[in-house]
């Protein structure tokens, strides 16, 4: 009996004190994943149109914080957790952070240089300008200092955000200018934004963006006006309903050159007076003209304007100019005074047609045909996204 009481008085002592249960070990922590980092932690030379990417193996990444000189470097996680990415590409001759978070611990920490570029990629000029209000019809035109020979890199760096988005894309007209053009016109009445993130990318051997351009502009009212030669009339509207009613004057017609173009233009820019001359025609010629024109709107390239003339005897019944579209002077003021840049002007009835590259003649280009211009767009792809 003295022993088996022992042994029973020991096995209380073993128990717990509170008396409630086993004993449960603790889960070991979770090992953290292994993370490379590329460019490689330590580099001095990195090259910046590669980006930044961060992968784990073994697990998911919790966290990546990355900086440039002092400045956050956006990017995104994927799905899995697996993969960081930078959204675009690294400035050169830069001075990288990165610090990397996974398991609840810091499991990389380190940083980089880019190299610097031996030539700068600029934006020398933009359209529209950075804070103009502008018509529905405006294309996005972005011109370059130097040639772009990697047309997809460029390409690929530019993003346009809208209020109200649509469906756009980039046309390159050259090797030193891209133009946006939205499938339908702007909605009316909001801001734009474009970012071309031009810093890291590689535009042709040894030429790279060392910085980022940003425009904003605001789409103002929708103003569309419509020019029937055969009728001459000038029908405007504005958010829907008609504002003003003209009798014009358009291109005579005997020559090609003095015959108006038939298409969808879009007013250029204005002058209040403007010079005119006669084009191949030097003085003495027959033709030959020298004159100021009040309240001028230019709609192409080809020298055509909607302008004043106080020659009401033919405005509703005769075409008699030079290939401009002539209106009486106060409604030729009203106009000029109340277009913005990027405003449709759509004119029918002469044998005649815009060219979609005279001007801002872009929208005279079918939809698919203008964009198998972007350097993105191959045969077979799908739609671009809105942009």
């Amino acid at each position: 009996m003295l022993r088996r009481a022992a042994t029973v008085w020991l096995a209380a002592l073993l128990l717990p004190a509170g008396g409630c249960g086993a004993v449960t070990a603790r889960a070991p922590a979770p090992r953290p994943p292994l993370v490379s980092v590329s460019p490689p932690l330590g580099a001095g030379q990195a090259r910046p149109d590669q980006g930044l990417v961060v992968r784990a193996h073994g697990g998911p990444l919790h966290r990546v914080v990355a900086h440039a000189d002092g400045f956050p470097v956006p990017g995104d996680l994927d799905a899995a957790r697996t993969t960081w990415r930078s959204r675009w590409a690294l400035r050169p001759g830069a001075a990288y952070t990165v610090t990397v978070t996974a398991a609840g611990r810091t499991v990389a920490v380190g940083g980089f240089r880019t190299r610097a570029a031996e030539r700068s990629l600029q934006v020398t000029a933009t359209a529209p300008r950075p804070g103009e209000t502008v018509g529905v019809g405006m294309p996005i035109i972005l011109d370059f200092d130097l040639p772009v020979r990697d047309r997809a890199a460029v390409e690929r760096a530019l993003e346009v955000r809208a209020d109200r988005p649509v469906e756009g894309a980039w046309r390159w007209i050259g090797d030193t200018r891209v133009v946006y053009r939205t499938r339908r016109f702007w909605p009316a009445w909001q801001q734009v934004t474009v970012t071309a993130h031009l810093a890291g990318v590689r535009a042709a051997p040894g030429v790279y963006g060392t910085a980022d351009r940003t425009l904003t502009f605001s789409v103002g009212r929708d103003q569309t006006s419509r020019i029937d030669t055969r009728t001459h009339r000038m029908t405007v509207r504005r958010d829907g309903r008609t504002v003003q009613d003209m009798a014009i004057s358009a291109g005579m017609a005997t020559t090609r050159e003095y015959t108006t173009t038939s298409g969808v233009h879009l007013t250029m820019d204005k002058g209040h007076p403007v010079r005119m001359i006669s084009p191949g025609r030097e003085k003495g010629d027959p033709g030959y003209y020298d004159v100021m024109i009040d309240h001028a709107v230019r709609i192409s390239d080809s020298g055509e304007y909607v302008h004043a003339k106080d020659n009401v005897w033919a405005q509703g019944r005769r075409n008699v100019s030079h290939g401009c579209v002539n209106a009486r002077p106060d409604q030729a003021a009203w106009f000029h005074a109340h277009s913005l840049r990027g405003d449709p002007v759509v004119i029918i009835g002469t044998d005649r047609d815009l060219e979609w590259d005279n001007g801002w003649g872009f929208w005279q280009m079918p939809w698919e045909k203008w964009r198998e211009g972007s350097a993105l767009r191959s045969p077979g792809d799908t739609p671009l996204p809105q942009a």
